[in-house]
């Protein structure tokens, strides 16, 4: 079993939010119950909460894709376990299926991805809400419609493409996995679908040879997995669909306005609307898709809608970090109307963070592989550090957070 540790330091006032994307490469074989799982422990090794160590799995499309298990260390009153200042431990473990394992699954390394958020707990005689909103409205929205503007994905969460409401569209290849962001702020509520374009409208002859009018075309199971993540990269749900060579859609279930009280809520997709700032939408293909219907992308069209008014947001008694992550401005507005990636608008100099709130994001932290005991104890800001200095050195001391 595979395992990695890395050290935060804490204060007593502030949530931390510590995600891990494991990506494989293309061609790895994985199962239904492979996965990563991450926990944050105190100096004893117990985990701060049971309930805050998660886990992700490749699931029934078992296709080699990106996936995201998020864990958190929480502060506030009614908090029982860790609440204290001090250094925490995260434990990054990759889990394997029992039983029949495909040989390749035990051998391939996956690389990682690593995201670390922290969130100040609300200033002190401030209005504080302790159980979710009682009712909101959950019918089913009505998607979007129009023409679509061709906006094309980012291969992970770090360069993925802004969207506002609107119809989207690109072309995706069997394999691929394609990640955009959507600027969603207090009060506002949104909704995905995606559609996935048939054999005779993607212009895919050239890559299904053989394949004629009429003919048996084949069928793909989980062959488009849509999957939707909050700011600090948490899975808020995700949902597929099969794939038999004719249009196929699939819409994310309903979800709540985003409002600090939505953590208290039982149902995680409604705790996971908690935050104000960039909800992150990724799509990918099954590779199984090529081996049926050729190896050319097929239509992808994407409605999102974002409905509602700005609220005010909650009184912190402290500014978030990665400021970026957090909240939406005019810029990041703007930069969803014309599909920047966090990179661009961060290079840019236009977000209020900084790219100094980036030691807060380990970008990518190198690969995890079975058979590792323990790779060391490693502080996440100087692994950024080190992706940022390059090949320079003298860089400064390990900030801490």
């Amino acid at each position: 079993m595979g395992q990695r540790f890395y050290r935060l330091e804490l204060t007593a006032a502030e949530n931390a939010y510590v995600s891990v994307t494991a990506v494989p490469k293309a061609d790895t074989a994985v199962s239904y119950a492979d996965g990563v799982e991450v926990s944050v422990q105190d100096s004893d090794g117990n985990n701060c909460s049971p309930l805050d160590a998660e886990e992700a799995r490749f699931g029934s499309s078992e296709s080699p894709r990106p996936i995201t298990a998020t864990a958190a260390r929480r502060a506030g009153p009614g908090e029982k376990s860790c609440t204290g200042a001090g250094t925490y431990y995260v434990l990054v473990e990759r889990t394997r299926s029992s039983g029949t394992v495909r040989s390749t699954t035990a051998q391939e390394d996956w690389d990682l991805e690593l995201h670390v958020a922290s969130e100040p707990v609300l200033r002190a005689g401030g209005a504080t809400a302790t159980a979710p909103p009682r009712a909101w409205h959950s019918a089913s929205p009505v998607p979007p419609s129009g023409e679509r503007t061709p906006r094309e994905g980012g291969t992970s969460f770090n360069d993925a493409r802004g969207l506002e409401k609107g119809v989207w569209g690109t072309g995706i290849e069997p394999g691929e996995t394609l990640f955009y962001r959507v600027p969603v702020d207090w009060g506002q509520q949104l909704s995905v679908s995606a559609e996935l374009g048939s054999m005779s409208g993607s212009g895919v002859g050239s890559g299904a040879a053989g394949i004629g009018p009429g003919r048996d075309r084949g069928y793909v199971s989980s062959a488009l997995v849509t999957s939707l993540h909050n700011p600090v990269r948490a899975e808020i749900e995700d949902t597929d669909t099969a794939y038999d060579g004719k249009q196929k859609s699939a819409s994310l279930d309903p979800l709540p306005p985003v409002a600090y009280e939505n953590r208290f809520s039982l149902t995680d997709e409604v705790a996971a609307m908690r935050f104000a700032g960039w909800y992150y939408v990724s799509v990918h293909l099954s590779p199984d898709v090529a081996e049926k219907f050729g190896k050319a992308p097929l239509d992808l069209t994407l409605r999102v809608d974002v409905d509602g008014s700005p609220r005010p947001g909650p009184a912190y008694a402290g500014a978030h970090r990665p400021a970026d992550d957090f909240g939406v401005s005019e810029r990041d507005a703007e930069a969803a109307q014309r599909g920047e990636t966090a990179g661009a608008v961060n290079g840019a100099g236009g977000s209020s963070g900084g790219r100094d709130d980036e030691l807060m994001a380990v970008i990518a932290a190198g690969g995890i592989g079975t058979g590792v005991v323990l790779l060391g104890i490693l502080a996440v800001w100087t692994l950024v550090a080190r992706r940022r200095a390059g090949a320079a050195a003298g860089f400064g001391p390990p900030q801490e957070w």
